[in-house]
């Protein structure tokens, strides 16, 4: 299974994790965020950033999901990166979580495309 790591800006990584919990009725096993402050210095992240990684690969990779692409955590996450086997998608929301958590059985490539449609599918205006 492949696994997935959120670096956001401060905890909006874990409260997407905990309303994915709510919707699941379970914690998803093989997930992992690192929330990124004002305060924190980047190159400071990215040695924890690369620990936390290790967490939830077992082998099958990850999917780095972020929020604001050009932001802090996403230039944390571009460092992650490698091409198969560490994919990375920014915008992150709520739909794009439960389409990831959904489709991480499948190969990295459908992930990252069910991910990325997962999150543009769950934006619609509401009348």
């Amino acid at each position: 299974m492949i696994g997935l790591f959120l670096i956001t800006h401060g905890s909006y990584g874990e409260s997407l994790i905990q309303c994915a919990c709510h919707v699941l009725n379970s914690r998803p096993q093989q997930i992992a965020q690192l929330g990124v402050s004002a305060q924190d210095d980047p190159l400071d992240a990215l040695p924890l950033a690369e620990k936390m990684l290790t967490l939830v690969d077992d082998g099958d990779g990850v999917l780095i999901l972020t929020d604001i692409f050009g932001a802090t955590p996403a230039n944390v996450a571009m460092k992650l990166l490698k091409r198969g086997k560490v994919e990375g998608v920014a915008g992150v929301n709520l739909p794009m979580l439960l389409r990831a958590l959904t489709y991480r059985d499948k190969d990295m490539e459908t992930l990252v495309t069910r991910a990325i449609a997962g999150g543009r599918d769950g934006v619609v205006g509401m009348q």
